[in-house]
């Protein structure tokens, strides 16, 4: 299975703090790898980076073979045609129906006739379950719905590859296992490769072929959901298990998520 995603010693500083610390990691075409780790570890960054949203300082993003870490705006926005990206809020425009939002990538990036336009909205709509739910506004549908239309602006263009940012945030448990029944269904009906960045293991165990643990910016342990079930290491087997006593303290936590936000010394 050939690697989609080639990522190689990437490194990322806010002012003086290195917030991605020499990541190396590959995503094979059809699978769905989970990134994890505890508030402030540096995945939210990290995917940030692959999408373009963030400048990588060292290193490099190779997707389909283009380095998206330092290529020119034009040529970033060409690469973004190839994925798709399901924002944590859902980042729908409140301002649009829902039909409306799931048609923007299609009016921005294609000459396709409105027509063409709207049968796509409707399929798409289909796949993640909300036929008939065009033309209501995003105030009027539930959390979960939202994630499902943010879901479908997300593949209006047949993406390569999908990046989901906590897919699951902010639903109850029974929604949250609904978006991640529809997040493997898709990758296997319509052959994706998907990258989720979460931090809830029940979802991560459960949608992952494989899975990469970062602590500090650093890679600390990969492998199949098995394997990192099965590790050895005291960093993965804590935030795993979720206990309060381990390699991971609460003041290490938060002093780098906040030297992240702010750089230098920060007293706690």
């Amino acid at each position: 299975m050939s690697a989609v995603i080639q990522v190689e010693n990437l490194q990322k500083w806010f002012g003086t703090r290195k917030i991605l610390d020499g990541i190396n990691f590959e995503v094979r075409e059809g699978e769905t790898l989970v990134i994890m780790g505890g508030s402030g570890c540096g995945k939210s960054t990290l995917l940030r980076t692959l999408v373009g949203l963030l400048q990588a300082d060292e290193g490099k993003v190779l997707i389909f073979g283009e380095d998206m870490a330092h290529a020119s705006e034009d040529k970033k926005n060409e690469i973004r045609k190839k994925f798709g990206m399901l924002f944590q809020g859902a980042a729908l425009f409140n301002s649009l129906t829902v039909g409306e939002n799931v048609a923007l990538p299609l009016k921005e990036h294609t000459s396709l006739d409105e027509e063409i336009i709207r049968i796509i909205v409707k399929v798409k709509l289909e796949l993640v379950g909300l036929t008939g739910f065009e033309s209501l506004k995003p105030y009027q549908i539930s959390g979960g719905m939202k994630k499902r239309v943010a879901l479908a602006r997300a593949i209006a263009l047949d993406p390569k590859i999908v990046f989901y940012d906590e897919p699951g945030a902010g639903l109850d448990p029974i929604t949250a296992r609904v978006i991640d029944h529809l997040l493997m269904d898709l990758t296997k009906k319509l052959r994706m490769t998907s990258v989720v960045v979460t931090h809830e293991m029940n979802s991560a165990f459960r949608i992952a072929d494989r899975m990469i643990m970062l602590h500090q910016g650093k890679v600390v342990g990969s492998g199949s959901p098995q394997e990192i079930k099965e590790s050895k290491d005291p960093y993965v087997q804590q935030f795993v298990r979720g206990e309060i006593n381990g390699p991971i303290s609460f003041k290490e936590t938060k002093e780098h998520y906040l030297k992240s936000i702010f750089g230098g010394d920060v007293g706690l």
